[in-house]
């Protein structure tokens, strides 16, 4: 099953879609979520998101200022600020 991943910054919706694996940076440290993680609420530090598609492929975001939230299969990161990387 996959992860709905939802990121957004204070303006704007910047991605969002079916991924196998996140792993983005909070305050204690990098983390990682696949399908079936156990719930999670976590301020967000500023560093980069890294998506793993379903297919292999990668996308990579910056991010700063927020905070992540993990329920069901649903990720949600919330930031002040936070851009794609080309």
């Amino acid at each position: 099953m996959a992860l709905k991943v939802s990121l957004v910054s204070a303006d704007r919706a910047v991605w969002s879609g079916d991924a196998s694996l996140v792993i983005a940076k909070t305050v204690e440290g990098e983390i990682g979520f696949m399908s079936g993680h156990e719930p999670v609420l976590a301020i967000l530090a500023e560093g980069q998101v890294r998506i793993t598609l379903e297919d292999g492929s990668k996308i990579l975001a910056n991010a700063q200022d927020g905070f992540l939230s993990m329920e069901g299969d649903e990720l949600t990161i919330v930031a002040g600020n936070a851009a794609l990387i080309s």
